[in-house]
């Protein structure tokens, strides 16, 4: 007798003693073996659609960046580089911890796989042996640093004729000349590496600039301790002459931070090396204004250099360099507040005047005691200065910030 324990396909048998297994196996050779079918309906496809799901949730979807390709398709096609893709995603929140998700080890990888994979919207009518231009490659010597010289040199020459003339022909030297050196700055800003599309704060930098030159000698006659008439034309003149270093330390920068895109692999390496350049630029253009206002201060056309004018120099080449990457707001808001400490600064002692309203000029009075009246620009120019400084240390450090600068 035989004890069967086969399974369903009758593949195990256990034999009982005293069984001949030689008939045994002979038996079974002669039985074929159907095979299992699990159906062909719907209750077999959900069980393959269910296998199929669990595995592609195990290993993730097979083409990850083709979700963000999808998403960022836009940018993709107008980018003239992988760098401007870079900054792209990074001012969409993209991190590297973000690549990583995508199967990158950075920002920048990722930025490259995108560029390769879609066509840019100019492909098609670009022929095929075209160079791609890349990204650091300096632009040719253009016309933007005849513009920045062409305001210092007006303004020298405007200063020389109202100082060598008399009467009629000294105002229409003064006239003549102040508009076009106007003209000459406004010529500056819309050109080359200092412009700024969209920024024109011209009543707050006048503001600046015109307090500059009468601030003090206004101040002093408010205080009661001066006359009313002091200009200043020296520092005026050094002021404006620094739109040719400043033009030329924001193309510096412009270059360097895109050079340094190019070799950084991660945004936390490009912040780190801008930041020293950032500090670097601002230093080499602070010494150069130095210079120019001691220039200026020399020629004998009045006044002395002052520490108040190194700070409104600062804060206006702050103000407009985060502009020119972007960020107006920022240099608006830093112009304003400067504006806003100097008008309450004359505002104090012209209300003092008025009966029981003494005690508001006392602050100017001990701030102009204590360290003069070039203390009041100085103060508020300068903390002004040193929170754009500080918040362009940190702007500026994104690859965001430096995307599609080729001045």
């Amino acid at each position: 007798m035989t004890t069967q324990t086969a399974d369903a396909t009758g593949m195990a048998e256990t034999p009982a003693q005293g069984t001949d297994v030689s008939a045994m196996r002979s038996t079974a050779a002669s039985v074929p073996v159907q095979p299992v079918n699990l159906g062909t309906g719907a209750g077999a496809r959900k069980t393959a659609n269910t296998g199929a799901r669990t595995v592609a949730s195990r290993s993730g979807p097979a083409d990850p960046v083709k979700v963000l390709m999808h998403r960022h398709r836009e940018l993709c096609e107008r980018a003239v580089d992988p760098l401007e893709i870079a900054a792209g995603l990074e001012a969409h929140g993209v991190t590297d911890r973000t690549a990583a998700r995508f199967r990158h080890r950075d920002v920048f990888s990722l930025a490259e796989e995108l560029y390769a994979r879609v066509p840019r919207t100019d492909e098609e009518d670009a022929p095929a042996h075209a160079p791609q231009p890349l990204a650091h490659a300096p632009s040719l010597p253009a016309a933007w640093a005849a513009y920045a010289l062409l305001p210092g040199v007006l303004c020298a020459l405007t200063l020389l004729g109202a100082d060598r003339l008399d009467g009629g022909f000294r105002i229409a030297v003064a006239v003549t000349g102040a508009l076009a050196t106007l003209a000459a700055v406004a010529l500056c800003l819309r050109r080359g590496p200092l412009r700024a599309d969209g920024y024109a704060p011209w009543t707050r930098t006048c503001w600046l600039l015109l307090y500059a030159v009468l601030g003090d000698g206004v101040l002093n006659r408010l205080l009661g301790d001066g006359p009313l008439w002091a200009p200043e034309p020296a520092t005026l003149l050094g002021l404006i002459a620094a739109l040719a270093p400043a033009a030329w330390c924001a193309r510096l920068l412009s270059v360097q931070a895109r050079r340094r895109l190019s070799v950084s692999r991660g945004t936390e390496d490009f912040g780190a090396a801008v930041r020293p350049l950032l500090f670097g630029v601002f230093g080499l253009h602070a010494v150069t204004l130095t210079v120019l206002l001691y220039a200026a201060a020399g020629l004998g056309f009045g006044g002395a250099f002052a520490v108040s004018a190194l700070a409104v120099g600062s804060l206006l080449f702050l103000a407009r360099l985060l502009a020119v990457h972007g960020m107006p707001g920022a240099g608006a808001a830093g112009l304003t507040a400067a504006c806003t400490v100097e008008v309450l600064a004359l505002a104090a002692p012209a209300a003092a005047r008025l009966p029981g309203c003494e005690a508001l000029a006392q602050p100017v009075r001990a701030v102009v005691r204590q360290w003069g009246t070039g203390a009041v620009p100085a103060i508020a120019c300068g903390a002004a200065a040193l929170g754009l400084l500080a918040h362009a240390a940190v702007a500026l450090s994104r690859a965001s910030a430096h995307a599609g600068r080729r001045d």
